[in-house]
C-alpha cells in the first residue's frame, strides 16, 4: 500500500504516529517512539506496548501477529518475520506464527526474528542476530543462529520515556 510506505517518510513523529493507528489500525498502547523509514505489513495485527521505542529502518512484520510489551527497545535496521516460505514445501507454501517480544526487551541493531519466536522479559538479541529459537527472559543471546551468550540484570530500573538522546 503506497500510503503505508509514505507515512514512513513523513518528518513528523507525531504525525506519523497518528497515521499508523487511526488510518492503518496499528494499536499502540500509550507513549511509543516510532522513528521514520520503517516498514509495517499488516499493522493492524501489530501491538506495541507503552513506552517502547522502534528505530529508524525496521520491519515489523503483522501478518500472523506481533506484540511487543512495554519499555522494549527495537534498535535500527531490526527485521521481525511472522510469515515466510516453508523450505521444505514442494510448491513453496507460506507458513509463519505470531512473534512476542517481553518487556524490557533489547533488540540490537540489525538483528533478525523469525516467525513463531518469542523474547522473554528483559532479554537481550545482540546485534545482526539471527533469532531462530526462542529467548528466555533476562537472557543475552548472539550469533547466527542466536545461542545464549550471558545473563542480563533481573533489577533494571529504566524508564525509555525519559530516553531522549539528541543527534550530535
Amino acid at each position: 500500500m503506497l500510503l503505508l510506505r509514505w507515512t514512513s517518510y513523513l518528518p513528523s513523529q507525531f504525525v506519523r504516529t497518528r497515521l499508523y493507528r487511526h488510518v492503518f489500525g496499528l494499536q499502540l498502547r500509550g507513549n511509543v517512539t516510532l522513528y521514520g523509514l520503517c516498514e509495517l505489513r499488516k499493522p493492524s495485527k501489530i501491538q506495541i506496548g507503552n513506552a517502547s521505542i522502534i528505530g529508524e529502518k525496521c520491519l515489523l512484520d503483522g501478518r500472523r501477529g506481533l506484540c511487543i510489551g512495554e519499555q522494549v527497545n527495537i534498535s535500527s535496521g531490526v527485521w521481525i518475520w511472522t510469515l515466510h516460505h516453508d523450505v521444505q514445501s514442494p510448491d513453496f507454501a507460506i507458513t509463519g506464527s505470531p512473534v512476542v517480544i517481553g518487556d524490557r526487551a533489547w533488540i540490537c541493531s540489525r538483528a533478525t526474528i523469525l516467525p513463531g519466536i518469542t523474547i522473554g522479559e528483559g532479554a537481550v538479541v545482540a546485534s545482526g542476530a539471527v533469532v531462530t529459537k526462542d529467548v528466555p527472559p533476562f537472557c543475552m543471546v548472539g550469533g547466527i543462529p542466536a545461542k545464549v551468550i550471558g545473563k542480563r540484570n533481573q533489577n533494571l530500573k529504566y524508564n525509555l520515556t525519559q530516553a531522549y538522546i539528541p543527534f550530535i
